[in-house]
């Protein structure tokens, strides 16, 4: 079972990390390579620079929730969130579909409940 997992790149689980202004403030935030990655393809899906994008989860998630506590640890979760929501179908694989264009409503709706009620209970 762990080749599978053990087999990665290790470039992939390489830190890295970037410098960004978030409304004027500079802030360094540092993630694994694979999360970048994912970043980057999310944010060009909507004509977005890694940057822009996170900006704009910053922005959003303080608007509906108030300061994130581990600002990391969420862009990680959008990533695997993505990513799940791709393997189930709710987003569509194809690249050149943006995310803006997507009823967030009907994606959500589709997000596999295993992975919520998961969270939940540990």
């Amino acid at each position: 079972m762990c080749k599978i997992f053990i087999s990665a790149d290790p470039m992939l689980y390489e830190g890295r990390t970037r410098s960004l202004r978030l409304h004027g403030l500079v802030t360094s935030i540092r993630l694994e390579n694979l999360f970048w990655q994912v970043l980057a393809e999310i944010g060009e899906r909507d004509g977005m620079t890694v940057n822009q994008l996170i900006t704009k989860l910053y922005d959003e998630i303080v608007e509906a929730h108030g300061e994130v506590d581990n600002f990391a640890s969420f862009l990680r979760v959008c990533c695997l969130r993505y990513q799940s929501l791709q393997l189930s179908g709710a987003i569509p694989r194809e690249l050149g579909v943006p995310i803006r264009s997507l009823d967030a409503d009907a994606v959500l709706a589709r997000e596999p409940r295993r992975l919520v009620q998961r969270a939940a209970s540990a």
